[in-house]
């Protein structure tokens, strides 16, 4: 049993080495433990801020994102109308050149047939005329073989185109 309880020795050594312990280690480890028990306390608060105001702007960042992605949408969407505006003016516009040379073409097409038509009647005139010379000549030549019936068909004429 003397091994379980402990002498009256046993225990001022032990209370006199615990409270030189204790005095050492306020003296010289306790300031420097508290410190830096401190040092880190701080440390951890600037970190948690610091994660805190991270998770805060990484929230900005997304709402900002967002706003970002909504305003290219509406600048995607302005740009399409704009191209789908200039693609009618361009296919309207060509419509009206082809229209326009269509025209073009047409109105120089009936032109060259009325030069064409023009170009007919007046050959089909002179051919005609032609015929007539020739008819009349050939007419007059049988008809008028004496110098009697000349000078009277003459004479007719002539009265014929004072008339007029």
């Amino acid at each position: 049993m003397n091994l379980v309880t402990p002498d009256f020795g046993l225990l001022f050594w032990m209370l006199l080495s615990f409270t030189i312990l204790l005095f050492l280690l306020k003296k010289f480890a306790w300031k420097p433990i508290v410190d830096i028990l401190k040092s880190r306390d701080e440390s951890i608060e600037k970190a948690l801020l610091s994660a805190e105001n991270a998770k805060k702007e990484l929230e900005d960042l997304k709402r900002e994102q967002e706003r970002m992605r909504k305003e290219i949408l509406v600048e995607r969407d302005h740009l399409l109308s704009e191209a789908m505006v200039v693609k009618e003016n361009i296919i309207e516009e060509a419509k009206h050149q082809a229209k326009a040379e269509a025209d073009k073409i047409v109105q120089e097409g009936f032109m060259t047939l009325e030069h064409k038509k023009h170009q007919v009647l007046a050959e089909l005139k002179n051919q005609v005329a032609e015929l007539s010379i020739t008819l009349v000549e050939n007419v007059l030549t049988k008809t008028m073989a004496d110098e009697v019936k000349q000078g009277e068909y003459i004479k007719e004429l002539l009265n014929d185109i004072t008339l007029n």
